[in-house]
C-alpha cells in the first residue's frame, strides 16, 4: 500500500494534482466500507481535488481583489432596503453578467448599501474563479496618473482592464477634472464589451455632466458604453449609517420630529 501510495503521489505530482495523494489515503478505507466501484472511488478523489483546487483559487483570487473589506450578501438587509430585488440580487450572484461581460450601475445616496452589494458581488465573482479588482475612482484616477507620468501607463491600465469583473466605487463623490475624465473613458471604452464593471454612483445620470467638470459630451459617451449592455439598480432608501445612530438615540427620527 505504500508503494502504491508512493507511485500515486509521483503520477500526482506530475499532473499537478497536489491534493491527490491525501485524498487516496484518506479516502481508500471509507470506499472499502461503502463498497465502492473503483470508478466511484476515482470519481469521489476527482471531485474532492476539483473542489479543494476551486477553494484555493477563490482565496487568492479574493486577496488579490483589494476589498477594503469582506461584506455578503447574507449581511446585506434586504428589508431595509425594499426597493431593492432579492431575486435579482440573487440572479446577480451567479455571475452570468460577468461570463457576458455586461455592466451594473449603482445608484443612491451614500449610505444606502452601494458599496456594500458591489463587494457582496465582488467575493461571489472571486468563489466563480473570476478575476476582481476593486478600485475607488479617485484611486484609480491618481493610480493611472502617476503611472502616465512615470512612463508606466501602459501596464497600469492593463491592471485595470484585464480583470473579468472592475468594481469602480465612489464615481461623483469628488468632482473629475477633464483629464481624470479622459482616463476614466479610457478604462471604460477598453473593458466595452470585454469586461464587466460595477460601479457605483450617488449622483443621477442627470448629473453626471457635473460630475465631469460640466463635459456633457464625455459624461455621455461613458454613460454610453456602460449603459448599452447594463443594469441599473438605483437604491433609494435610508442610510444604514443613520439607521444606527437612530436605533442608538444619537439622532432622532425626522418622522418623530414632525409628530412631536
Amino acid at each position: 500500500m505504500n508503494l502504491t501510495l508512493e507511485r500515486i503521489a509521483l503520477a500526482a505530482e506530475r499532473l499537478r494534482l497536489p491534493d491527490v495523494p491525501a485524498l487516496v489515503a484518506a479516502q481508500a478505507e471509507e470506499a472499502v466500507k461503502r463498497e465502492l466501484s473503483y470508478a466511484q472511488f476515482l470519481e469521489e478523489v476527482l471531485v474532492a481535488q476539483a473542489e479543494v483546487a476551486d477553494r484555493r483559487a477563490a482565496d487568492t483570487l479574493l486577496r488579490l481583489a483589494g476589498f477594503p473589506q469582506k461584506k455578503t450578501l447574507e449581511e446585506f438587509d434586504f428589508a431595509f432596503q425594499p426597493g431593492v430585488s432579492r431575486k435579482q440580487v440573487k440572479e446577480l450572484a451567479s455571475c452570468a453578467f460577468v461570463e457576458r461581460a455586461e455592466n451594473l450601475i449603482l445608484l443612491g445616496p451614500p449610505g444606502v448599501g452601494k458599496t456594500h452589494l458591489a463587494i457582496a458581488l465582488g467575493i461571489e465573482a472571486t468563489r466563480h474563479r473570476l478575476q476582481t479588482k476593486f478600485t475607488t475612482a479617485a484611486r484609480m484616477m491618481t493610480s493611472l496618473a502617476e503611472a502616465r507620468t512615470a512612463g508606466t501607463f501602459s501596464r497600469r491600465l492593463t491592471s485595470y482592464v484585464r480583470p473579468r469583473l472592475l468594481i469602480i466605487d465612489e464615481v461623483g463623490f469628488l468632482p473629475l477634472d477633464s483629464d481624470q475624465a479622459s482616463l476614466l473613458f479610457e478604462v471604460v471604452s477598453r473593458r466595452y464589451e470585454r469586461g464587466s464593471i460595477i460601479l457605483t454612483s450617488n449622483k443621477s445620470y442627470g448629473e453626471w455632466a457635473e460630475v465631469f467638470s460640466g463635459d456633457q459630451i464625455i459624461a455621455t459617451a461613458i454613460l454610453d458604453r456602460l449603459l448599452h449592455h447594463g443594469t441599473t439598480i438605483a437604491i433609494k432608501g435610508e442610510s444604514y449609517r443613520l439607521k444606527d445612530k437612530k436605533r442608538a438615540g444619537v439622532m432622532q427620527d425626522p418622522k418623530t420630529e414632525e409628530e412631536s
